[in-house]
């Protein structure tokens, strides 16, 4: 999520969502911090949304809730998502569709969309123009010269735009570090076909549920070698019903049925489609590797993940893989075949649009540090001023004046966690909390104490939970607790959370210092 901020005005450029690691148990999504701005939503003139996927509009719903009426600024398939995904938050947004070439002007804010190629249609990058200068915004892109929908990366409008004066220019980083150029689509046609013509019995595709072209791929491989195709999970089907009433899904009359009849098919004649590719563990393919969706998967079995590994995700997926293995299934993924290829922009492709655009100033954004530093070495290669080329942390403000880009402050941009249908309730220390508890389980302390003195009227008892103990373990914790709380005495210390407190202190301290375990310890003070 960027803003940007004119005359008094604000302007917002996409609003996703991050998904959580394993060290952030229980979080179902990753909001954008609206701290620095709630205090100023009428001054927001509207949202512009890049393109269709989750990391770019899943945040929408949460800061609509804040302001219903913001204008939402898109191409069609990615309003057609996002009012998809509203629905389900009972949000009608204003939509204002845009087609690339559009201008149009919101507040002090030109905007000037120009066509860009990704792994999702319609995919737009936004020129902003204000009397500070102008800014061309990539969005997630890549220069695919033979994409499945023949919708290429404009170029030659980069290059009006580079003619005008590019004062800043925000760059996809995602894919800086590869050297050279994204293979094209097109490129996968052989190897996804590989597999519809080996594959023994059904085939099982993951995917990203917004990934139309990959989808397409498959419809067309599935049609060729004559199987049918279900669609799996609520959000592919929903997503790919979408696709195909816009045009930008081909599907051949009688492909694509319901999941019930393949049941009655031979099982070489059968093509699943779900979601699930990053491991995600409600997703369809990892309740059928661990053997709890209606879907079996068993001996013959052919599951073709076609997305790419979301950094942090690794261990997840690969977990899947080998559980899927261990089931009897053949595993085709990107890593043993040309089956994903990456919908960002390479090395080359950057240095190419660079050459093209010749910006004053350069932010690169999208991707991990180490993505937005490559870039940054980039674009100076290209002659951009390295002190013109900025890396941007998260709530990092950015002052263009006079043609200049420079660092001015900082905002707060913390990460809001979502955990059920509570939003910024969990913080970092109820993440520590819930490591503490998966790592080393959890062990209570029952003290019944004399009311008079304050220590134990008897042994004291404690309670676990995914804690492994002999009879011994908890001998040296007693005297340890009993130590502390002669020292409590002594301080007079009388109110009950703070005994509890100290007796859960010293029992954590023995735990570490006598077995290098830390069980998050929870105490319970009785009297006596």
């Amino acid at each position: 999520m960027t803003v940007f901020e004119n005359a008094g005005k604000l302007l917002i450029v996409d609003c996703g969502v991050l998904f959580p690691e394993e060290n952030q148990p229980g979080i179902d999504v990753i909001l954008p911090d609206f701290s620095s701005i709630r205090d100023r939503l009428s001054d927001v003139v509207a949202i512009v949304l890049t393109h269709g996927h989750e990391d770019h509009i899943g945040g929408v719903p949460y800061l609509l809730k804040e302001r219903a009426d913001i204008p939402v600024i898109g191409s069609e398939l990615t309003l057609a998502f996002l009012t998809s995904k509203l629905k389900e938050h009972r949000i009608t947004p204003k939509a204002v569709h845009v087609e690339a070439g559009d201008v149009r002007q919101m507040g002090p804010f030109g905007l000037e969309f120009v066509a860009v190629n990704h792994s999702i249609p319609d995919g737009l990058a936004v020129a902003i123009r204000t009397d500070a200068g102008l800014v061309l915004h990539t969005g997630d892109f890549k220069m695919d010269q033979f994409p499945l929908d023949n919708r290429i990366t404009d170029l030659r409008h980069f290059a009006r735009l580079g003619e005008e004066g590019v004062d800043l220019f925000l760059t996809d980083s995602t894919n800086a570090e590869v050297p050279g150029f994204t293979m094209s689509e097109r490129d996968l046609i052989p190897a996804i076909d590989q597999v519809f013509a080996t594959a023994p019995r059904r085939i099982i595709v993951s995917s990203f549920a917004s990934h139309v072209h990959r989808i397409q791929q498959v419809l067309d491989s599935a049609h060729a070698h004559g199987r049918k195709v279900a669609f799996v999970g609520r959000s592919m089907v929903k997503n790919m019903g979408i696709a195909r009433d816009l045009g930008y899904l081909n599907i051949p009359r009688g492909l694509v049925v319901d999941f019930k009849k393949l049941e009655s098919m031979p099982d070489n004649k059968v093509t699943l489609v779900c979601t699930g590719s990053q491991g995600e563990p409600l997703a369809a393919l990892a309740r059928m590797a661990n053997g709890d969706h209606q879907i079996r998967i068993g001996d013959g079995d052919t599951v073709l993940l076609a997305s790419s590994l979301i950094p942090g995700n690794e261990n997840a997926i690969y977990g899947i893989i080998n559980k899927l293995t261990d089931l009897g299934a053949n595993v085709v993924h990107k890593g043993n075949a040309k089956v994903h290829v990456s919908g960002h922009a390479s090395a080359g492709e950057l240095v190419y649009c660079y050459n093209i655009v010749r910006p004053s100033n350069v932010l690169p954004v999208h991707g991990e540090s180490k993505h937005l530093h490559a870039n940054a070495e980039l674009a100076i290669r290209t002659g951009v001023d390295p002190d013109q080329v900025i890396i941007g942390r998260d709530g990092v403000t950015i002052d263009l004046i006079d043609g200049r880009a420079k660092v001015s402050g900082k905002v707060q941009a913390e990460l809001v966690y979502v955990d059920g249908q509570m939003v910024g309730a969990a913080t970092e220390e109820t993440l520590q909390e819930r490591r503490l508890l998966r790592e080393g389980g959890v062990v209570t302390v029952l003290a019944l104490l004399d009311p008079d003195t304050n220590m134990p009227a008897e042994p004291l008892e404690f309670l676990t939970r995914g804690f492994v103990y002999d009879d011994r373990t908890f001998d040296g914790a007693s005297a340890e607790v009993v130590k502390a709380l002669t020292r409590a005495a002594e301080q007079k210390v009388n109110d009950l959370k703070r005994l509890e407190s100290i007796i859960a202190n010293a029992v954590s301290r023995y735990m570490q210092r006598t077995y290098r375990r830390e069980p998050a310890v929870i105490a319970i003070v009785v009297d006596a």
